[in-house]
């Protein structure tokens, strides 16, 4: 009985420091003082916290009846005060308050009821979006229509079609897996969508440099090209467009290890220490640099962009495949040293290919043999943006871009020999 009675102690207490946290965010932020003053602050919030965890307490003892009229009780109080908040003459529609109040009873009855994680947890997110409301409304005015549709979907392709699609595989020796496929799809759709309004909320007032950076997150090969032709028509720009390839190319390092780690844990593991020193010589180039650039922006992003970039993500899907069947048959004709090889090929077509090729589980290589071809990709795709970039750039850009990659180029190397 005693450790019965502990337990339940603990679980109001939970309760109760829920509603003291956002009680506590209430008279922080204002909202429980002054002549807009809302009905609940730090003691209020502390009680409806306690409420919540009795009525979990005595809903997981079967008085549900008697914890639902204590429950109806407390959300009762907090829509009667705001329909007196509304009734003043000055008022304005702000239920924030109010809405936090019913959440603290409800997340109090889950610690009450002994759902003790979930209920801190969510808590704590209640809180930091109590706290956060500044930024979050900074957020909405610099995304659009735009982002919303390419949100909801993404929502209905991994909720809707992802689980209608059949597992597989098909067509004999290509072992087509369609729900796989479009599997990476979605994880190239991701990226692309984290990408976009990375760049979005940046703005485009944020200089070449960052936006080169975000731009990598999508494709630093497209960001060398891009770079590169402006570097002709604003040859005054060649330094800080030098820093956004730059900046591009040392995002790829992160971006594969991402792609990896979602497929095979184990294969990003053995990526860190092969990449680590390209990343490091690449953060460090980017950020003395920096130093010395002018945050000149280039055009801002397109609002007609398609932020999920869906086409883009199905050839990258298309080229997986094909990149698979031809991992397949190297790999059975000429061994490790052919894997290789096909990851030479494929590092001057397809990265995200390539990572995703040797990642996937279904290939059942070794996650070092996979983590050193990804490695040994990543190193050729950078020549190959440094020879885009001498054969597209102005000359002062392609001396900077050139010094640059070829440093990005040698730490790869040391990486591979060192490992």
């Amino acid at each position: 009985m005693g450790e019965t009675q502990l337990d339940m102690a603990m679980r109001v207490s939970i309760a109760a420091l829920i509603g003291l946290a956002a009680g506590l965010e209430r008279e922080w932020s204002g909202h429980a003082s002054g002549p807009d003053a809302r009905f609940a602050g730090l003691r209020t919030f502390f009680m409806l916290g306690l409420l919540g965890g009795a009525v979990g307490i005595l809903a997981s003892h079967g008085l549900v009846a008697l914890a639902t009229a204590i429950a109806l009780g407390g959300a009762a109080l907090s829509i009667t005060a705001y329909a007196m908040a509304m009734r003043r003459a000055d008022a304005t529609p702000d239920g924030t308050t109010e809405a936090a109040a019913l959440v603290v009873i409800a997340l109090g009855a889950l610690a009450g009821a002994g759902w003790v994680g979930i209920a801190a947890g969510s808590g704590a997110v209640v809180v930091l979006m109590l706290s956060e409301k500044a930024r979050l409304h900074w957020l909405v005015r610099r995304l659009g229509e735009p982002e919303l549709h390419a949100g909801l979907q993404f929502a209905v392709l991994a909720v809707v079609v992802l689980p209608l699609l059949p597992t597989g595989p098909y067509f004999g020796p290509l072992a087509v897996k369609p729900r796989m496929l479009w599997a990476i799809v979605l994880v190239f759709s991701g990226l692309n969508f984290v990408g976009f309004v990375a760049r979005r909320v940046a703005g485009a007032n944020r200089g070449l440099g960052i936006t080169g950076a975000l731009g990598g997150l999508v494709s630093s090969t497209a960001v060398t090209i891009s770079f590169s032709r402006q570097s002709r028509d604003h040859p005054a720009l060649g330094g800080s467009l030098a820093g956004g390839v730059l900046a591009a190319s040392t995002m790829l390092v992160p971006r594969v290890i991402a792609i990896s780690a979602a497929f095979t844990p184990a294969v990003a593991l053995s990526l860190v220490p092969l990449l680590a020193p390209m990343f490091l010589v690449g953060a460090a180039v980017v950020v003395v640099g920096w130093r010395d650039r002018a945050l000149v922006a280039p055009e801002p992003v397109a609002k007609s962009e398609n932020p999920l970039r869906l086409w883009i993500a199905i050839r990258m899907a298309v080229a997986f495949q094909a990149a698979m069947v031809l991992i397949t048959l190297v790999r059975e004709a000429w061994g490790t040293p052919g894997l290789y090889a096909s990851a030479v090929a494929l590092g001057l077509s397809d990265m995200d290919a390539l990572a995703v090729s040797m990642s996937r589980p279904e290939a059942g290589l070794n996650p070092a043999v996979a983590a050193r071809a990804i490695a040994i990709g990543v190193t050729v795709n950078t020549v190959l943006k440094g020879t885009l970039a001498i054969a597209l750039g102005a000359p002062g850009y392609r001396r900077r871009v050139a010094g640059g990659l070829a440093g990005l180029v040698a730490a790869g190397a040391i990486g591979l020999l060192l490992a």
